[in-house]
């Protein structure tokens, strides 16, 4: 066997590479390139869940981070189970050829109840105060603390939301490397999101972007040369290129206008009332979900979706069928956005009618992705204080409210979803093995057989 670092830079894609990218493209240029052909939906979930099983969404069931959960009648996004997957995972093909063969999961997706031999995953600590604590979890547990105790607790709040920073992506990094100094898996898989939310702010054309790759390239670099130190073949890949966009589009205030989306009031909040609704969309990026109760409702509310501004197409069940999404979790329908637009979880006609929590970071309670968590409020003047008084509040054992986000949806520059990318927005495959990767585009269902060919095959000579 031949012991493997696989690195998801996400986000990365040619137009980023260059001169602030000098390790990556060292990297590249001694190595082999290749664009990837990605899944549709091109969003986290999906995509790693085609690269360790390589099969498409109606293979492995991840169809978008989220879906309806039908038998609850609730939507769930970011679950964590790796038994929601279906499909064989590349560890267990490995293991199958070599029971020695050894796996950590550093942060890839459905990362819990996996056969991995070593897993780390972001998982704060909730407590019945209202408070969120930053934490991890790990498998096997003491992991989690020996990570705690040499590199300090995981800073979720720069992993997610308007505070992010390199300091996440330098942590999961630094914890890969004391898992392989430490442990020595066979398979290393390791998840950078940097690049991704600076490029959901600004866009991928902004000069401000260019920061964010520099420090990513950096992280990047010495990952690499941590691996190749310790005789590793390296793989960085990238799940999906991020596209410039302008236009939101609000598709569940669609459907309620039309009134098939139906609500219930909470102490003047709105809330999503699935159970009473007669068709709703689950918006993630670029692709919705729409679920309809009725079959009868069906072609009406085809048609409505197909005219509304910034949709480019809406798949029936021969189109799910066409793109790979063919499963029962997705929607009756499944909305695609034009290349630059993307699509709001938003259901409410008033910003005043906001349900209190659309106002917070909150992944698992907004029925949908909500890229406006990257932002402050620009209406709050003194944001550094009006953060502090809050924080302050919860150490005082007062419940209180981080409503600090905007709901102004035009503030995002940039998306994803659709696997038509531009050739310079398009996600891409390097290998430290030149002789390992066949030429042409690599498809993500092709990343699998690449990962095995990459712990299993001799250099070719």
């Amino acid at each position: 066997m031949y012991p493997t670092l696989v690195i998801n830079v996400v986000g990365l894609t040619p137009a980023l590479m260059g001169a602030d990218t000098p390790h990556i493209s060292r990297f590249a240029a001694r190595g082999a390139q290749r664009p990837m052909k990605t899944v549709t939906p091109a969003v986290t979930c999906s995509a790693q869940a085609t690269f360790l099983t390589g099969l498409p969404p109606e293979g492995h069931g991840a169809v978008g981070n989220g879906w309806l959960f039908r038998d609850l009648m609730e939507v769930w996004l970011w679950r964590q189970s790796n038994k929601l997957l279906s499909g064989e995972r590349v560890w267990d093909a490995a293991k199958t050829r070599n029971p020695s063969f050894t796996c950590a999961n550093l942060f890839w997706w459905y990362a819990m109840a996996s056969s991995v031999d070593l897993a780390v995953t972001p998982r704060p600590i909730y407590k019945a105060d209202g408070r969120k604590i930053p934490d991890c979890y790990a498998d096997p547990p003491e992991l989690r603390d020996e990570l705690t105790k040499q590199l300090g607790p995981f800073p979720l709040f720069q992993f997610w939301g308007p505070a992010t920073t390199i300091a996440s992506s330098r942590w999961i990094a630094d914890a890969a490397k004391h898992v392989m100094a430490t442990s020595d898996p066979t398979l290393t898989l390791v998840y950078l999101p940097h690049l991704d939310y600076g490029l959901q702010r600004v866009g991928p054309n902004s000069p401000s972007i260019r920061q964010d790759v520099r420090e990513i390239d950096t992280v990047v670099g010495d990952l690499i040369t941590a691996a190749e130190n310790s005789g590793r073949r390296v793989i960085v890949l990238s799940e999906y290129g991020i596209v410039p966009v302008r236009q939101p589009v609000h598709i569940n205030r669609v459907l309620r206008e039309n009134k098939l989306l139906a609500v219930r009031e909470e102490q003047g909040g709105e809330l999503l009332d699935i159970p009473r609704s007669r068709a709703f969309a689950l918006s993630d990026h670029q692709l919705a979900h729409i679920y309809v109760a009725d079959a009868a409702d069906i072609p009406r509310v085809k048609a409505l979706i197909e005219a509304t501004d910034g949709v480019d197409i809406v798949l029936d069940e021969n189109g799910k069928r066409s793109y790979g999404l063919d499963h029962e979790r997705s929607g009756e329908l499944i909305a695609i956005a034009k290349a630059d637009a993307w699509f709001t979880y938003y259901y409410w006609l008033d910003d005043a009618r906001a349900p209190d929590f659309a106002r917070c970071v909150e992944i698992h309670r907004k029925p949908g992705y909500d890229p406006v968590e990257l932002f402050l409020d620009p209406a709050i003047r003194f944001p550094k204080l009006a953060i502090g008084w809050r924080l302050i509040k919860k150490l005082l054992g007062f419940r209180t409210l981080m409503d600090v986000i905007p709901l102004d949806a035009n503030l995002v520059k940039g998306s994803h979803g659709r696997a038509d990318t531009p050739a310079e927005h398009t996600p891409v495959f390097i290998s430290s093995e030149s002789g390992l990767v066949p030429d042409g585009p690599v498809s993500a269902t092709d990343v699998k057989g690449l990962l095995l060919t990459h712990l299993f095959q001799a250099r070719a000579s």
